[in-house]
C-alpha cells in the first residue's frame, strides 16, 4: 500500500469529534492530504493520536508510512505507540546523575535507544535487588545531558514485572551497579492483554519484531 494509502486509511480511524489542544482535527489532515502533503498530515495525525487512545492498528498503519517515507523517528515513535497501546503506559520524571558521579559522560539520545536497568523495588530470591530492563524514552527533548531532568516513557523488557508500580513511586536507574538517575513515577496505565515484546531500536528504519 503507497503512503498516500496509508493515511487515508489511519485517518478513518480517528473520530472526527477529536481535537487536539490548537483545535486540530481529522478533517485538517484531510486537507493536507489533498494537498499531497504527506509529512504535515502524518504529524497531524501522530498529534491526535494522544488525544484519545487508539486501536493497534492506527499506530502500526502510521508506522508503515513513515518507514516508506523514511522519516526513522516517526517510525520509532509510532512503533513505541504500538507498544505502549498493547503494554500500557509508564511515564516518569528522570533526573540523571551529573557527569562525574557516574560512568556516564554524554547526553543520552532521546528516541528509544537506551535500555537500561531499573530498580524498581523487586526482589531475587536471595532477598536482595532484582534489576529490571525499560528502554527509555525523553519526551519533548533530542537528548537528557547528565545532570539533567526530563519527563520520560518506559517500555519494560517483560511488563509482568512492573505490575505493581504505582503514581509516586520512586524508582532508579543504573547503567552498571551505581545510580546513574532518579525517577518519580508521574503515570502508570495498564492494558488487560500485554505483548511482552519490547521496541527494537537500531535496526533498519527502528522496525519493532512482528
Amino acid at each position: 500500500m503507497d503512503v498516500p494509502k496509508l493515511l487515508e486509511a489511519a485517518s478513518l480511524v480517528v473520530p472526527e469529534e477529536i481535537a487536539t489542544e490548537n483545535d486540530i482535527t481529522v478533517n485538517d489532515v484531510w486537507e493536507y492530504l489533498v494537498r499531497d502533503e504527506w509529512e504535515v498530515a502524518l504529524g497531524l495525525l501522530e498529534e491526535l493520536g494522544d488525544v484519545r487512545p487508539l486501536p493497534l492498528g492506527f499506530w502500526e498503519t502510521l508506522a508503515t508510512a513513515a518507514e516508506q517515507m523514511r522519516m526513522e523517528k516517526s517510525a520509532a515513535w509510532c512503533h513505541w505507540r504500538c507498544y505502549e497501546t498493547r503494554n500500557g503506559v509508564i511515564r516518569a520524571d528522570l533526573t540523571l546523575r551529573p557527569a562525574g558521579e557516574t560512568r556516564r559522560r554524554t547526553p543520552i539520545s532521546a528516541a528509544g535507544v537506551l535500555r537500561p536497568m531499573w530498580n524498581i523495588g523487586n526482589r531475587t530470591p536471595t532477598g536482595g535487588p532484582a534489576l529490571n530492563i525499560a528502554q527509555l524514552w525523553v519526551e519533548c527533548a533530542p537528548f537528557l545531558e547528565p545532570g539533567g531532568r526530563a519527563s520520560v516513557r518506559l517500555a519494560p523488557l517483560d511488563p509482568s514485572q512492573w505490575q505493581r508500580l504505582q503514581p509516586g513511586q520512586v524508582i532508579t536507574m543504573h547503567e552498571d551497579r551505581s545510580v546513574a538517575g532518579t525517577a518519580v513515577v508521574l503515570e502508570v496505565q495498564r492494558r488487560a492483554t500485554s505483548d511482552p515484546r519490547p521496541p527494537v531500536i537500531g535496526t533498519p528504519m527502528g522496525r519493532w519484531p512482528t
